[in-house]
């Protein structure tokens, strides 16, 4: 058995418990996104400006998707 597979049931696993911290709902992430994304590409502490924010995206697909998006499209502006 790969390392990968055995890591699979432990993920699996992670995503049903859910994150051990609280989370944002999809509405409040699609609220703060935008500043969230910003912070991160200014290299400032956007977990920290916004709990909550990275245990959604890792649970979410959704907002995981739209975040990346948003991620390439804004770091892709000249400043």
């Amino acid at each position: 058995m790969s390392d990968h597979d055995r890591s699979r049931p432990t993920e699996l696993l992670a995503r049903l418990l859910g994150p051990p911290a609280p989370e944002l709902t999809c509405d409040e992430c699609f609220e703060h996104l935008d500043r969230y994304v910003e912070l991160e590409l200014a290299g400032h502490d956007a977990d920290a400006a916004v709990p909550g924010m990275r245990a959604h995206l890792e649970g979410c697909p959704a907002c995981k998707e739209d975040h990346e998006s948003l991620t390439a499209f804004v770091g892709s502006e000249p400043r």
